[in-house]
């Protein structure tokens, strides 16, 4: 009997000798257990456990889409956003050309039906169908809707992460850190009394007070928020007669046009012609400038180009640069 049991205590230490060396640790039940390679926790704490790399990849924003093509190569995501095609909103157009599949809003089942094996949900979209994909087994991740620099930064590791790209969200980030290291060597040479004074005119009318991404953007450029001087949050609209009182040298104004369904002429003729605003400085000088908003609006590793594009509208060629600009740690 004493042999027996011997026997039996020394198949089971053999056992668990060869699921330790396995690799990973052993999940689920009913005989087919997944190893878990790492391990992911989101913003809201949710831990989400992967087998592997990821290799079919849905992040559900324009922003976070750029992230991850920063991240990944493009064969391991699944779908990109369709605003990744206007030229307006992007300055990836050409590999977003590459594919096939693009989504807006898409339904659960819309989600469901393109077999991601990796979702990103910025907390900006419906993040109530963040738990029924997980109902459908499917991984989901909860990234911020940046509203900062810094909170870019976070999803970008937060990203690099999930895709199991670690090393990738370093070289991103390095690069990012690099690029507006350069701009604020020129930025440093501006006489505090020479710095431009600037107001967004916006489509979206309660964005670019202080506490957003342009405001961060605006500081590093070496300019002056006039919304965020005046007492304005972002979340909060700016009245005409604020605007008369902030009376800044550059008013930049939009060019979106929702793909041609926004009538943005009519919308900068409501500032431009309105007889109150002009006495304003920025409107007598002519002083109107049309920053590209794929860079200003940008909510991945490329806002670093946003913030060159406010300096050049302010302080001219020196800081000019071209269209397309996109910091990525994928190897051509």
């Amino acid at each position: 009997m004493a042999k027996k049991i011997c026997a039996v205590l020394l198949t089971m230490g053999l056992l668990l000798l060869f699921l330790a060396g396995c690799g990973g640790k052993a999940i689920g039940t009913g005989g087919t257990d997944t190893k878990v390679a790492y391990e992911v926790t989101d913003i809201q704490g949710n831990v989400t456990q992967m087998p592997a790399k990821p290799q079919h990849i849905l992040t559900l924003s324009l922003g976070t889409d750029e992230i991850m093509l920063g991240l990944v190569e493009p064969e391991r995501m699944a779908a990109v956003n369709k605003l990744l095609d206007d030229p307006l909103n992007s300055n990836i157009t050409e590999l977003a050309s590459t594919f096939e599949h693009k989504i807006g809003n898409p339904s659960v089942e819309e989600l469901a039906a393109l077999q991601p094996d990796l979702v990103i949900f910025p907390t900006w979209g419906d993040v109530a169908k963040a738990e029924a994909l997980r109902d459908l087994g499917i991984k989901v991740v909860v990234c911020h809707g940046a509203r900062s620099i810094n909170e870019i930064k976070e999803n970008i590791r937060l990203l690099a992460r999930a895709a199991g790209e670690e090393e990738r969200g370093r070289i991103l980030l390095e690069q990012m850190e690099a690029k507006l290291a350069d701009i604020e060597q020129k930025t440093a040479q501006i006489p505090a009394a020479e710095r431009k004074s600037v107001v967004l005119i916006s489509v979206m009318s309660t964005y670019g007070g202080s506490d957003c991404t342009f405001d961060d953007a605006c500081r590093l450029a070496g300019v002056v928020n006039g919304r965020a001087v005046a007492g304005i949050s972002s979340g909060q609209p700016m009245s005409k007669e604020q605007l008369v009182r902030i009376d800044p040298d550059l008013l930049f104004l939009p060019t979106y046009t929702n793909h041609g369904t926004f009538d943005v002429d009519a919308f900068r003729r409501s500032y431009l012609e309105d007889p109150s605003l002009q006495m304003m400085k920025a409107i007598r000088a002519k002083a109107l400038r049309e920053p590209r908003e794929s860079y200003i609006y940008n909510d991945s590793q490329d806002i670093v180009f946003g913030v060159q594009e406010i300096a050049c509208m302010a302080y001219g060629e020196s800081f000019s640069q071209p269209d397309g600009q996109h910091l990525t740690a994928v190897a051509p």
